[in-house]
């Protein structure tokens, strides 16, 4: 009896260890085994980084919104409490902490001395200046470089994005969108994000 208790109890243990890594799975239908940005998409959810847009879906190809990449890296931070209001009179909605804490910290500007615009698509320049603020901000080395006149579209870079952008590309958080374009006001989708957070 107590060698039949003993089996039986291993595989009570057995099956819930199974369905505790079963839980840990992304519930996301549009992001399925084998996608290009799966250990990402796993990576940001497992984190409590990026959520789904629904309960079931991520929508990968969406772009990100100013808003999301904000909260995105004020959830990798620890939601620190930013001990300011933000300025910004449209930013009052599931964001609100994170910019406010964001433009205490110079990571974010607004559009205009009163707006975010949240809900703005972020471009991929927007993005890298984002970053390499929040990477001098935490104190990590940001002397990475890329020439960014291999690209064909270099000149479109904005001048404000420019060192950022190299440091980007350098650091390999950014690629170009083909191997001579950078596409630098083109937007990001989600899976990107995830994979550069990842």
């Amino acid at each position: 009896r107590v060698i039949s208790a003993a089996l039986a109890l291993c595989m009570m243990l057995t099956l819930l260890s199974g369905t505790a890594l079963a839980a840990g799975e992304h519930p996301f239908t549009d992001v399925p085994q084998g996608h290009w940005a799966g250990d990402a998409v796993q990576y940001v959810y497992e984190n409590n980084l990026m959520g789904g847009t629904d309960s079931t879906t991520f929508s990968p190809n969406n772009t990100t919104t100013r808003g999301m990449i904000v909260t995105e890296l004020y959830r990798l931070t620890g939601e620190p409490a930013s001990g300011t209001a933000s300025q910004f009179t449209d930013a009052g909605a599931w964001y609100a902490k994170a910019v406010a804490w964001a433009a205490s910290r110079d990571i974010v500007n607004g559009t205009s001395a009163t707006t975010f615009s949240p809900n703005s698509p972020i471009t991929r320049e927007q993005l890298a200046v984002i970053f390499y603020r929040y990477a001098q901000d935490q104190g990590w080395d940001v002397s990475a470089w890329t020439d960014l006149g291999l690209y064909q579209d270099a000149a479109q870079v904005s001048d404000y994005a420019t060192q950022a952008l190299a440091w980007a590309c350098g650091a390999g958080l950014i690629t170009g969108t083909t191997d001579t374009t950078l596409s630098p006001r083109g937007s990001a989708t989600r899976a990107q994000v995830a994979v550069i957070l990842t």
